[in-house]
């Protein structure tokens, strides 16, 4: 052997080992979790996927890069990367999805930040994940949603009718200049674009002909529902098949919804607040014609996922609805129907500290989490956690 090829190996194999975080026990309302670290070094993972064998999870980061974690390992290398630049704040990729015949097809959807001459808007592409590569990317919607700022939102979400839905932001910039000029925000009221509302497409971006407005003069035909602002979360209901939608408010006024075709709501109807301290509406409860949230938090834990547990891991938990919380750091798993109150809600992993950016069922019944820390920037803080029954 050499002396370079000496040197090589013995530099390899001094390399060392970076060990994960050892389990977490923590305590929950009649039990014990663990949470378990399965992957760290992630800038700002927005999104996970699980592959249908339940080993290889998707992970998008919001710097542009699609990665894959492999029986428990972070590849090094992206899956792919998003065509838009992640510029100065890092904002290049947001969400993926798996078609629902995925293991038929291996196509894998992905939403992200698209830049052109009047700003920014939201694209969704597709392609065929073959031998851990994405391939054969094509674009197959672009929201007419252009501003200058605001944000996008961007979940996609699949339902039990194949249909692909969307949600695009409010493009609200009233956090930025403090002003009071809600024209922006009233794009949400307008079917002629895609500011404010969630969309509902075909797996190939096209049009389904049921979808409410189609055929209406003035209205865009992909429009669900109208009337959101920042919608970050969609699951179905295990028991009434219904779609419920989390979305962040101004201050104040986060809500979850169920979403009925052709429904409105936002900013006619709001609990939060503008960020100069006056009231959004007047009529925060109720309006004529307009369905009341679901459930709401005043002050604001900006919502930035949700799921209904279906799994058998934790009997406890059947059917509950898990919320991820930005500002107060938590997953919120709330339980219904119970014998003191119509719904009970529990922070979880409260110390951690860490921003919960997505919550997702694993095949096999597990509860994972997407986190990343609160400072923001560039930094490669963000983990991957699994949450498993302690007993």
């Amino acid at each position: 052997m050499t002396h370079s090829r000496l040197f090589m190996l013995t530099a390899m194999l001094s390399i060392p080992c970076v060990a994960q975080p050892a389990p977490q026990i923590l305590d929950v309302q009649g039990g014990k979790i663990r949470v378990v670290t399965v992957a760290t070094g992630l800038i700002h993972p927005f999104s996970l996927a699980f592959l249908p064998d339940g080993r290889s999870l998707l992970v998008t980061e919001k710097n542009g890069r699609l990665r894959m974690i492999r029986d428990g390992v972070l590849d090094p290398n992206p899956v792919w990367t998003s065509p838009t630049s992640a510029a100065a704040d890092g904002d290049a990729l947001h969400f993926v999805a798996l078609h629902p015949q995925f293991a038929r097809n291996s196509l894998v959807y992905v939403s992200y930040p698209k830049l052109g001459d009047r700003g920014s808007t939201l694209a969704v592409a597709r392609g065929r994940l073959e031998n851990g590569k994405l391939t054969g990317v094509q674009e197959i919607f672009v929201a007419d949603a252009w501003e200058t700022g605001g944000n996008l939102a961007g979940r996609i979400f699949f339902g039990p009718d194949a249909s692909l839905y969307v949600t695009i932001g409010d493009r609200d910039r009233l956090c930025c200049n403090g002003g009071e000029d809600t024209s922006l925000r009233m794009k949400a009221q307008r079917l002629d674009n895609h500011v404010g509302k969630t969309l509902r497409l075909r797996d190939d971006g096209g049009v389904p002909p049921d979808n409410p407005f189609v055929g209406r003069a003035g209205a865009k035909p992909e429009i669900f529902t109208y009337g959101h602002r920042n919608g970050y979360g969609l699951a179905i209901h295990p028991e009434t098949g219904a779609l419920w939608q989390a979305e962040i408010g101004p201050l104040g006024g986060d809500e979850v919804n169920i979403l009925q075709p052709g429904h409105n709501g936002w900013p006619l109807v709001s609990m939060g607040r503008n960020y100069t301290g006056s009231l959004v509406s007047d009529e925060s409860f109720a309006r004529a014609g307009m369905d009341n949230a679901r459930m709401f938090w005043v002050p604001s834990i900006s919502p930035s996922s949700m799921l209904f547990y279906t799994g058998d891991k934790f009997p406890r938990w059947k059917n509950s609805l898990f919320v991820g919380s930005l500002t107060q750091q938590q997953l919120i798993r709330v339980s219904f129907n119970q014998p003191s109150q119509a719904e009970k809600r529990e922070g979880l992993l409260v110390t951690l500290r860490e921003r919960i950016r997505d919550v997702q069922q694993s095949p096999d019944g597990f509860i994972y989490v997407a986190t990343e820390r609160a400072s923001g920037g560039g930094a490669a803080d963000g983990t991957v956690l699994r949450i498993e029954p302690a007993e």
